[in-house]
């Protein structure tokens, strides 16, 4: 390959300025100004039939159909995180960066509440309506809020931990639902969803132990562990989990199994228990195992290949150096999936294609699922890596989870 991993950060870095870390997103199609220009399609099928249609297509005809390039919360989010991991020899101006990311998470916060929260940039369709651009929901507010909390661990900017702890707030207090002893969930992708996601529940605990371990506020450790012994109870005894508990949610996929993975790790560390360690060795077992052609090249899900998404290359690069202590050859498996997205999904303009599928590439760049992922991936990746991590009570502890998506592809 031309480019080493250092050198394709690098590229994709001054390429994600370049667009001044603005793009677009296979799920925007609902910011197309055709909506504003031809009201008669404002209606529930054809905004479903022009977002598949998009995120399908070979060609992207955005600019044509009138859907700018946005900054996307969740991006923004990754970046931050993917900034704190670079080394400033690399990247010289790395703290202006993180500066720069914290003031724009601020600026994007959803408006209308009390709570420092994040939604999309786009409006997206449901069966029961368009959910508006910007409405908050625990996908984005976590990605946003662990990412504070990294620049916090590393320049102790106050304002972050208090984003950070009103976020946490925001999901204990509108978020959180049980119904009786036996069920404990975080709502997503609205607070009126009354479905167990497992990567969101695994998610929103993780962030709910790491503000507690840090704040000593220790109202949040109780729903997160209740929370978290639910979705344990639902992995399956093979190791791997189904994305949720509604009956068309019965799939294993690469990176939600990796969200499940880093957040209960996550979880043990920053609440400093080994409860759930066999869960997560017998998760990740099934991980390596199941997601991983021999040539390097990450497997959609477990039982398929195609599409080769580059979200599973970023969560697969992730997930395998942070686990890379309980197995001695993670790091190996990481640098074939790196090595494989070099010569397969590289572009030498300075990003990542979204997907391979089997007769086709789909070669659009898209600013949030493609290259703040595989911006954070590549920093992980190149950062020194570390042993197990132990439960420290320094305010320095490592972030090891990486903040999921869900079912919509978000």
């Amino acid at each position: 390959m031309q480019n080493n991993p250092k050198q394709a950060m690098l590229k994709l870095l001054s390429y994600c300025r370049a667009q001044e870390w603005a793009g677009y997103d296979p799920y925007d199609a609902l910011n197309s100004s055709l909506f504003s220009i031809f009201p008669f399609l404002n209606s529930r099928w054809p905004r479903l039939i022009l977002t598949q249609g998009m995120k399908r297509s070979p060609i992207n005809v955005r600019r044509f159909l009138g859907v700018p390039k946005t900054q996307n919360p969740k991006a923004l989010g990754l970046f931050l995180s993917a900034f704190v991991k670079m080394s400033e020899a690399d990247v010289p101006d790395r703290n202006q960066l993180i500066r720069l990311m914290i003031g724009r998470l601020d600026a994007l916060r959803s408006q209308g509440t009390a709570y420092s929260c994040w939604g999309y940039s786009f409006p997206w369709q449901m069966r029961t309506g368009v959910v508006p651009s910007g409405t908050p929901n625990l996908v984005c507010t976590t990605f946003a809020a662990n990412a504070l909390l990294d620049a916090y661990d590393l320049m102790g900017d106050e304002r972050c931990l208090t984003m950070a702890t009103s976020a946490a707030e925001y999901i204990l207090n509108e978020l959180y639902w049980s119904d009786g002893p036996a069920v404990h969930s975080i709502a997503y992708p609205l607070p009126t969803v009354r479905v167990q996601i497992y990567n969101a529940n695994f998610l929103a605990a993780a962030l709910l132990c790491r503000v507690s371990k840090l704040t000593g506020e220790e109202k949040f450790i109780g729903p997160a562990l209740a929370v978290t012994r639910c979705s344990v109870a639902q992995q399956k005894q093979d190791g791997s989990w189904f994305y949720g508990g509604a009956p068309k949610q019965k799939w294993i996929d690469n990176f939600h199994t990796g969200f499940n993975l880093g957040a209960l790790r996550a979880i043990g560390l920053y609440a400093e228990t080994d409860e759930f360690e066999d869960s997560l060795r017998r998760g990740f077992e099934f991980y390596r195992t199941h997601f991983f052609r021999e040539d390097g090249a990450p497997k959609y899900f477990h039982n398929r290949t195609y599409p080769i998404d580059v979200h599973c290359v970023a969560q697969s690069v992730i997930t395998l150096t942070e686990f890379h202590d309980m197995h001695p050859a993670s790091l190996a498996t990481a640098d074939k999936v790196v090595q494989w997205a070099m010569d397969h999904m590289w572009s030498e303009r300075g990003f990542f294609y979204y997907r391979v599928l089997r007769l086709a590439t789909i070669r659009t760049s898209y600013m949030r699922w493609s290259e703040a992922w595989m911006l954070l991936a590549l920093a992980t990746r190149l950062a020194e890596p570390k042993g197990a991590p132990s439960r420290s009570t320094d305010r320095g502890v490592p972030a090891l989870v990486s903040n999921g998506s869900n079912g919509h592809g978000k």
